[in-house]
Order: C-alpha cells, then sequence, then structure tokens
C-alpha cells in the first residue's frame, strides 16, 4: 500500500524451519499412517505452494486415537498434579525455545503476517501452559469443592485462524486437570500441531496422553460422537457448533463451544481519536480479520463521525499488504481460496445494498489468496454485512447519538462473543459494559487476551468459558 516513505525488505528466513515432505497422524505417542491411506495437501495462502502432505485420518484412526488416550488416562489422572505439572512446565520452555521455528512454520502455513505469530501467538500459546501448570497441583483450591476429578478423555477440534493459540487453549487446562487429549486440527492449518506433538515426545509426555488427527469434517465429527469421549471442545463456525450441540444431546458429554461473533466497537465523542483509531484497526485488520472476536461493527457517535473516518482512512493507508514473513507486513493472505470467495461475496452484497465501500490503494499479489483492507459507510442495521460474520479485513461503521442507542445497536446481534468501548470516562465504561451482551468486554483496547482471563460468548456464540480458573471446570467432575 501506499506509504509516507520505503521499507526495506525484512524477510523472516525460512530456513529456521525444517517442514517434512509428508506427515502422519500421532497417536499413542508415534506417528502412524492412516488406516486407509488417505492423505492430504496443505498449501502456502500467501503462495499457494505445497508445503507437505499429511495423512487424512478417518472413523478407524479416531477409533485407535480414543483408546490410546483411555488407555493412557488411567495412569496420567493417578499422576499427582505437581508431576502434571512438570510436563505443562517442560512444554512451555520448550515451546519458548523453539517459539522462531513455530512462528515461521505457522505464517507459512496460515497466512498471518510473521510480527503476528511471533509476537503473539508464540508468547500466548507458552503461556498458557505455565499458567496451567501452575493450577495443577492447586485443584482444590480452585473453588470448585474438594478433590476434583478429571472426565477422561477429550476431543477437541480447533479452527484454523490461531492453530496453535487454540491448541494451548484447549490441550493445557486439559492436561492439567488430569484428562487424555484427541485433538483435530484443521483441514488447512495442520502443520503446528504435529510440530507440537513432535514437542510432546521431546517433552517425554507419556505416550497416548496427547494424540494428533489431521482430517476434514468427517473426522471432527467422529471425535465428537465416539461413545468414549467423555468431553467436547469446539471451536469454530456456529454452524458446526449447533451440529456439534445435536450429536452430544442426550449424551453425558461435557460440552463447550466458542463460536462466531460480530463484535461492536463503541466510540464515543470524547475518546481520544488517534487511540481509538489504533483500536478499531487492530480489532478488524488484525489476521486479516479472521478472528471470532474481531471488532467488525465500527459504532461511531454521529458528532465525530467526519473526524474519525478521515484519521481511519488516512490511518489504513499506511498498512503494508504482501509477504507475511517480511517483519514490515500488517496485512497477510486469507487462509485459503474458500474463505476469500465468502468474503468476496459478502462484500459484493454490501455494495448491492447500498453501502459505500472503500479500500486503500492497494496491489495485490498475483498468486495467493489476497483481499484489501475494507470499509463499508452508510450502513444500517438490516445490512447483510451488519449482521452476517464476514470473518475477512472488512468494517461496517454504523452511527449512534445516545449511549442508551449505541448499546441497543450492539446488543442488536445473534452473537455475543466481544465488544469495546472507547471513552475518557470510567462511568461510562462501566455502564455501557453493563449492558453489552458479550463475554468480552474492552475498554479502550481491543483483542487484548490474557491466559489468566477467562473468554467466551452469549448466544450463537457459544457457552463456556476458556482461560483463567473458570477454563478448568470445563475439564472437571464438579
Amino acid at each position: 500500500m501506499a506509504s509516507a516513505f520505503e521499507y526495506a525488505p525484512a524477510p523472516e528466513s525460512r530456513s529456521v524451519v525444517d517442514i517434512a515432505p509428508s506427515y502422519g497422524l500421532f497417536i499413542d505417542g508415534e506417528f502412524t499412517e492412516a488406516a486407509d491411506g488417505k492423505v492430504f495437501k496443505t498449501v502456502s495462502p500467501a503462495t499457494e505452494e505445497v508445503l507437505s502432505e499429511v495423512a487424512q485420518a478417518g472413523e478407524a484412526d479416531v477409533d485407535r486415537a480414543v483408546k490410546a488416550a483411555r488407555r493412557a488416562f488411567e495412569k496420567w489422572s493417578a499422576l499427582p498434579g505437581s508431576e502434571r505439572a512438570k510436563y505443562l512446565f517442560r512444554i512451555a520452555r520448550i515451546i519458548q525455545e523453539r517459539s522462531r521455528e513455530l512462528a515461521v512454520l505457522e505464517t507459512l502455513d496460515n497466512g498471518k503476517p510473521i510480527k503476528e505469530t511471533r509476537d503473539a501467538d508464540l508468547p500466548l500459546v507458552a503461556a498458557h501452559f505455565f499458567y496451567y501448570a501452575g493450577w495443577a497441583d492447586k485443584l482444590d483450591h480452585a473453588g470448585f469443592g474438594s478433590n476434583p476429578r478429571p472426565l477422561g478423555v477429550a476431543g477437541q477440534v480447533i479452527p484454523w485462524n490461531f492453530p496453535l493459540l487454540m491448541l494451548a487453549w484447549k490441550i493445557a487446562p486439559a492436561l492439567a486437570t488430569g484428562n487424555t487429549v484427541v485433538l483435530k486440527p484443521a483441514e488447512t492449518t495442520p502443520l503446528s500441531a504435529l510440530f507440537f506433538a513432535d514437542i510432546c515426545r521431546q517433552a517425554g509426555l507419556p505416550k497416548g496422553v496427547v494424540n494428533v488427527l489431521p482430517g476434514y469434517g468427517d473426522a471432527g465429527a467422529a471425535v465428537v460422537a465416539h461413545p468414549d469421549v467423555n468431553k467436547v471442545a469446539f471451536t469454530g463456525s456456529t454452524a458446526v457448533g449447533k451440529e456439534i450441540a445435536r450429536t452430544v444431546a442426550g449424551t453425558k458429554k461435557k460440552l463447550t463451544l466458542e463460536l462466531g461473533g460480530k463484535g461492536a466497537n463503541i466510540v464515543f465523542d470524547d475518546a481520544p481519536i488517534d487511540q481509538a483509531v489504533e483500536g478499531i484497526v487492530n480489532g478488524i485488520f488484525f489476521n486479516q480479520g479472521q478472528v471470532c472476536c474481531a471488532g467488525s461493527r465500527l459504532l461511531v457517535q454521529e458528532s465525530i463521525q467526519d473526524e474519525l473516518l478521515e484519521s481511519l482512512k488516512r490511518r489504513l493507508s499506511t498498512l503494508r499488504l504482501g509477504d507475511p514473513l517480511d517483519k514490515n507486513t500488517d496485512i497477510g493472505a486469507i487462509n485459503s481460496a474458500e474463505q476469500l470467495a465468502r468474503i468476496t461475496a459478502l462484500a459484493e452484497q454490501g455494495e448491492a445494498e447500498g453501502a459505500e465501500r472503500w479500500s486503500p490503494a492497494c496491489e495485490l499479489p498475483t498468486s495467493g489468496y489476497w483481499f484489501a483492507p475494507t470499509l463499508f459507510t452508510n450502513v444500517t442495521q438490516a445490512h447483510t454485512i451488519a449482521r452476517d460474520e464476514i470473518f475477512g479485513p472488512v468494517l461496517s461503521v454504523l452511527t449512534f447519538r445516545t449511549p442508551d442507542e449505541a448499546v441497543a445497536k450492539a446488543n442488536n446481534t445473534q452473537y455475543g462473543l466481544s465488544a469495546g468501548i472507547w471513552t475518557e470516562k470510567g462511568s461510562r465504561i462501566l455502564a455501557v459494559a453493563n449492558k453489552l451482551r458479550a463475554g468480552v468486554v474492552w475498554s479502550n483496547t481491543f483483542n487484548k487476551f490474557d491466559p489468566t482471563s477467562p473468554f467466551g460468548g452469549y448466544k450463537e456464540s457459544g457457552f463456556g468459558r476458556e482461560g483463567g480458573r473458570h477454563g478448568l471446570e470445563a475439564y472437571l467432575d464438579v
């Protein structure tokens, strides 16, 4: 994109990560072929090059992995919490040691900028394992009664937008509480989960405690439906979440769902404009907007709309789109051709319904999956782009006059995952936050995460909480 000054290329070296030509499933501490021999290819979204060939799990492989996890559960759950903690601390330290390698791998397989994987994702991944390692020997004091017990085998299905971080969110509390795991990573981003499997071996984790099954939706469905899985955790689309809820209904499986969102970022007339603009940009263009809690609806007080939009457009014109491995890059590649097609279709629908579309001058690469940062104004609550989760770098701008109107518009959605409030008045922050039906409300910031803080949604954004002390409950019989 256009810039006031030129940046010298600052590429991160690919040589720090050694990607094998092929990978197997990770079952019972060993890499193995799929029972039916099926494989699939994982590609780089930025270049469309094939990165590796990966074994594709089927129902027989799921059954094999669940049986391995069940065998491992007896000994793993019987370990004192302090012993389980040693493994989690070891995993956390190895993640830190291999963080540069893992950051490059995640950028190659996912398409997000290296500065995000390096500075945000990997530090948080390690922090989650450190945090839950600390809880492993303190479960009696977590507020869930004396001697809370693990559930058994946890079946976990994670998305492609934060592959390694979503893995950490789920595996760390599961292991700390004494459960064993069967994890199904997304089919477009299987590599970091397979590298994590190698970290488990490096840390000496007992065989069968963690099993990783790359594959498609049928593998995830088999994990969810397996009769010997005691706990299901899913992060992904609301449609799939509803299907999972139907599958486990009537069983004794414990379920947590973290689903879609249409977060509102509310900017009042006394907000610091420059600070708010940075928060807006971070809220919707971080990870190309492929974030369930993205601030995809901007609600700006009418009296400052023109000033804020002028500043926002000026800021968007300085963002750099391109090679995700370049440390100067702000906007990376869309994760897949399928996701790019969805974003494109919804943006075109926004135009067709009368919203005004704007993007900064932007030259898109000729290969890979790319979408320019996009801003829609003259948006109403009836517009599809104001209602549906786009999951891309597309911001819809609406206005309000009073705090009550802002709250009403923010809550006018089937989702309830996140929101942001920008104002200098602490009393207004508290008053508005208490009325928002959102699992997370940020004040004068956005997209700030911490392993000690619970995360989750209301309504069609799912239920249950991950992170913090609250994240332990989902893996305990309380």
